[in-house]
């Protein structure tokens, strides 16, 4: 959040930050082209949501990040900008990563695209409600579904004219719009909920998430009913906004988990905690259509696999499945093992340490959880983890 308010500023925006409340102002006459390179630092969202905003002004602007934003795939998205006119290239030869320069305007018209990644997506149709006409994208073998018709309807809830099919492969925006202003409660995040979940269900806690997003409009709730049918006693209270986790039925008898095969294709960041459950089940958990988790900040697959493995884990991968051959936990045991600066891995990781009967697991790194979850050891903490920053 922090990276998007520093991006928009970039533009000429106006924000301000209080406790509860960001504010944000859209600049008098419209946005800027950035008078200096515009740094998203960790946020992938940030870096592929404003290369095609950048695109809808005339002259160049150049994007960058951190370490991590400049191993991202941008290349996709620059040739589907091209398709409308605009111009990018990246500055590394045949480096298909940031820094990457885009010059615009580009023009409304017809872009294909593949599907893979929703925040390509996402981006172009925001960028498309500033252009003047209608501007139609098919996609090919669309994932992340819930992420585009979450942004369609964001889009739809300002005042912008979109439309889109049923199998979310096939939008039209209308262009220019004039987005209305709105005072909104941003709901909580299903990816950051996921981690204490998972920890309250491998450790045999009992725990209530107070505030949690029941609106269904988050792909990540998922992992709820997923859990679920591994054998977690999970309530998802929908009036009181509050899942309670009851891991154990009675005192002596901790809820026992079993695997399953799981079609991720439209929350691929549950991945990594999903994978963590699935090594204290019962027998294999097959984790499917999850290849844009290589395109995240790491290949999650791979690191998923090779940090696991390092705690007893039995794990094989796919170019698109990870198959976890669960033993209950009783194959698993303390290590160091490395975050890679990838937040989701460092908490699903931190996480595992919380359910093994000795040993301890050592995360390099740790400190990337405060990309998306900045209090994440302090609340872990509270609810009776025994984490301890290590210098």
């Amino acid at each position: 959040c922090l990276s998007c308010m520093e991006a928009v500023r970039a533009f000429g925006a106006e924000t301000s930050i209080e406790p509860g409340v960001w504010t944000v102002r859209a600049p008098a006459g419209g946005l800027r082209l950035p008078p200096r390179v515009v740094d998203v630092g960790n946020s992938g969202s940030v870096l592929y949501f404003m290369t095609p905003v950048a695109a809808t002004l005339s002259g160049w602007t150049v994007m960058t990040g951190d370490a991590s934003i400049c191993t991202r795939p941008i290349q996709g998205l620059l040739n589907a900008l091209k398709q409308l006119g605009a111009d990018g290239f990246t500055t590394r030869p045949h480096v298909d990563a940031p820094p990457a320069v885009v010059r615009g305007p580009f023009r409304a018209g017809h872009v294909e695209l593949e599907g893979n990644l929703s925040q390509y997506v996402s981006g172009i149709l925001i960028a498309a409600s500033r252009i003047s006409g209608t501007t139609i994208v098919d996609l090919r073998a669309p994932k992340e579904k819930p992420f585009l018709k979450m942004t369609c309807d964001w889009l739809k809830s300002v005042g912008v004219s979109v439309v889109y099919n049923e199998s979310l492969d096939h939008f039209e925006v209308s262009g220019p719009a004039v987005p209305c202003s709105f005072d909104r409660t941003i709901p909580s995040d299903w990816e950051g909920v996921a981690f204490p979940l998972v920890a309250a269900v491998i450790t045999g806690s009992c725990i209530e998430i107070a505030n949690v997003d029941c609106t269904g409009s988050q792909g990540d709730e998922a992992i709820v009913s997923i859990l679920q049918s591994m054998g977690a006693d999970i309530e998802l209270d929908r009036e009181r906004e509050t899942l309670v986790v009851n891991g154990k039925r009675d005192a002596a008898a901790p809820v026992r988990l079993t695997g399953g095969t799981f079609n991720c294709a439209g929350f691929p960041d549950a991945v990594p905690s999903l994978a963590v459950a699935a090594c204290f089940a019962e027998g294999d958990t097959v984790l499917t259509d999850i290849g844009v988790c290589r395109l995240k900040e790491t290949d999650r697959i791979a690191l998923m696999r090779t940090e696991l493995s390092r705690l007893g884990a039995s794990v094989e991968e796919g170019p698109d499945f990870l198959v976890v051959h669960g033993q209950g936990g009783k194959n698993m045991h303390g290590g160091d093992v490395e975050s890679y600066d990838d937040h989701r891995i460092a908490m699903a990781l931190a996480v595992l340490g919380l359910a093994l009967p000795e040993g301890a697991v050592r995360v390099a790194q740790a400190e990337c959880c405060a990309v998306s979850f900045p209090r994440f050891f302090e609340v872990m903490n509270g609810l009776g983890a025994g984490f301890v920053c290590m210098d």
